[in-house]
């Protein structure tokens, strides 16, 4: 027996020996290894013994070992899980994610967040999805990404910008065209509604969105002039005319008006 550190290194008669510590015991190598193990093996291989006899070793040749894995420098694994909640940052319902052990073992399972994947509820999460492509609308559940996009409709307002010099009418079509330009979120027109009465003014409306067939958002839509947007050659444009105007109010002999 040698003593390594802390740990004890303790040959066994096959062709392999591990090093196990703690307590001044000597553990045997098996198929899994303890943590801060060391696992060796002997540099020259000991002959098979005859059967009912024990194998010779040689006193000096069969006591050399090269090592072979030290599971001290051997990078720590994820905790595989299946989570039951929608985690933010990290996964929904039904989604299989793969966080450090500590985070699982403490935050995750205690609190229900997450369960280990087993077969029983990899199955049971596989009917659910099944349900949630398939089933009737009562029995689905929204997913995270319908969860983010129902949250973030609330707590948003669409402005429809339309010009004056031309007579208009909104429509479900114009309303999508500016959630992908206003809000960057992809409305298809199927799943928006409107006021049935038509908009050809200016004004507060609101509008209703569904997600995913399953939950509707209705929120504040308002109607405002289309504005020229503020560029810089826009600007550069204003104070030409600007420049030119007062060179004409100062040959006038009138004072030079102001922009706003």
């Amino acid at each position: 027996m040698w003593r390594l550190g802390l740990r004890f290194l303790r040959p066994q008669g096959g062709g392999e020996a591990a090093a196990a510590g703690g307590g001044g015991r000597g553990r045997g190598f098996g198929l899994s290894s303890a943590l801060r193990t060391v696992i060796v093996q002997r540099w020259w291989q000991v002959p098979l013994p005859k059967e009912g006899k024990p194998a010779r070793l040689h006193p000096r040749r069969h006591r050399v070992y090269k090592l072979v894995e030290d599971t001290k420098q051997r990078p720590r694994e994820d905790l595989e899980l299946i989570l039951t909640q929608t985690v933010p940052k990290l996964g929904g319902r039904g989604d299989t994610v793969f966080v450090k052990k500590s985070v699982g073992r403490n935050q995750l399972l205690p609190h229900g967040l997450a369960v280990y994947p087993s077969s029983e509820n990899r199955a049971m999460f596989a009917e659910e999805q099944r349900l949630l492509r398939e089933g009737k609308p009562e029995e689905r559940r929204q997913t995270r990404t319908g969860e983010m996009t129902v949250e973030f409709l609330k707590n948003s307002k669409l402005m429809v910008r339309m010009k004056n010099n031309v007579k208009w009418e909104l429509t479900k079509e114009l309303v999508c065209r500016h959630f992908l330009k206003e809000l960057r979120l992809f409305v298809p027109p199927e799943a928006l509604k409107i006021p049935d009465e038509p908009i050809t003014t200016w004004g507060e409306h609101w509008c209703e969105v569904m997600v995913n067939g399953i939950e509707t958002v209705r929120m504040p839509m308002s109607v405002l002039n289309f504005e020229r947007p503020k560029t810089r050659r826009y600007k550069e444009w204003l104070l030409h005319q600007q420049g030119q105007r007062e060179e004409v109010e100062e040959q006038a002999g009138e004072e030079p008006a102001k922009v706003t």
